[in-house]
């Protein structure tokens, strides 16, 4: 069976975590690291959409920086609920 976006999504995910987590138990700092994966991110995207020696115009800027607020405004109400989950009695 063949694995859905979703999950191939999600194990990359955790491949990058699982990678930082490795940089920090190195003793380098989870800012640096932090900042590291931000600048490879930037690279990347930058590579996808306009290939290795193309560069964005404004507009592909903003629509990026939109996707990662996106991104992170799920990780925080999902990061929310659990919090919620958490402290409710069962």
């Amino acid at each position: 069976m063949s694995k859905t976006d979703e999950e191939i999504h999600a194990g990359c995910m955790q491949r990058f975590i699982d990678l930082a987590n490795g940089m920090k138990e190195e003793g380098i700092e989870t800012r640096i690291v932090s900042a590291a994966m931000t600048t490879a991110t930037a690279i990347y995207s930058t590579y996808v959409f306009a290939g290795n020696t193309g560069r964005l115009a404004p507009a592909g800027v903003d629509k990026l920086t939109a996707a990662f607020r996106q991104q992170l405004e799920q990780v925080q109400q999902a990061r929310e609920e659990q919090q919620k989950a958490a402290e409710t009695p069962q």
